[in-house]
């Protein structure tokens, strides 16, 4: 073998296990039939009855509409927060700036566990517990997202936001028409991270959300384990709870490799 072909080996290997579960998953899912069995044989054909026979389980589909509204609402609120906080801690200056700025990193450092309690007295306190209210207010805000745009606008040149005043513009003109469209490929960056954080959040969906109709995807998959579904089945769930967390890593990930690249050069 030569010695340049090596990496290409150990990479090759490394691509097969980490894709193996998911083709297996995958396999079984479409496998007719209740079980794999052992030795396992592939299947001699492939079938969507299992999928279909999840669709129709008790409260998937409620649970797919919970998860996708988690996500996607903070997907959207973190973006909107983060940017406008970044902004202003990027490029206004104001008494207070840096003891904010500190003040918001140091939430960085504690453990979401240690926040857990707190969190929930005040969501009982509010009266959302069990609601959407409950489940999605305190995720709206990411100190690591306001710190990965920060460091972006600040990287930004000078020149784009003083041409931006000469011609009149204002910090909201400024904000929609320069920081957005330039922060186009970290904001995508974020939304990939962000959504897959809430899409697979298991520990705050469970402990905030009490009834049948509250359940995300994660924890009604725990649930589905003492049912009555079979193990094709069960994988036919997890193959659709891991499915749009593919495809949006598949329609994003151009803007995931520019940012990569930008953080790697030292923007």
């Amino acid at each position: 073998m030569r010695r340049g072909a090596w990496p290409a080996v150990l990479l090759t290997l490394s691509s097969l296990v980490a894709i193996g579960p998911f083709v297996v998953m995958l396999v079984v899912a479409l496998s007719p039939g209740n079980a794999p069995t052992i030795p396992y044989r592939l299947p001699t054909s492939l079938t969507l009855d299992n999928l279909a026979e999840v669709l129709s389980t008790g409260s998937f589909l409620r649970w797919t509409a919970n998860t996708v509204i988690y996500s996607v609402v903070s997907v959207v609120a973190v973006l909107l927060s983060s940017s406008m906080a970044a902004y202003v801690l990027a490029r206004k200056r104001f008494a207070g700036r840096e003891v904010l700025l500190w003040s918001m990193l140091s939430t960085m450092m504690v453990p979401f566990q240690a926040l857990l309690m707190p969190s929930l007295v005040v969501i009982a306190y509010l009266g959302w517990s069990d609601t959407y209210w409950g489940l999605i207010v305190p995720t709206l805000a990411n100190a690591q997202a306001v710190l990965l745009l920060r460091q972006f606008i600040r990287a930004l040149p000078d020149e784009v936001f003083d041409a931006a005043r000469v011609d009149g513009a204002g910090d909201w003109r400024v904000y929609l028409s320069i920081v957005l469209p330039l922060c186009r490929p970290v904001l995508a960056t974020l939304a990939v991270f962000v959504f897959l954080w809430h899409w697979n959040d298991f520990l705050w969906p469970l402990v905030v959300g009490h009834s049948d109709s509250m359940r995300t995807l994660t924890v009604g998959l725990s649930t589905l384990e003492s049912g009555n579904l079979t193990a094709a089945e069960l994988m036919s769930a997890a193959t659709i709870t891991g499915l749009p967390c593919l495809l949006v890593f598949v329609v994003l990930q151009r803007h995931l490799t520019k940012t990569i690249s930008f953080t790697g050069a030292g923007g």
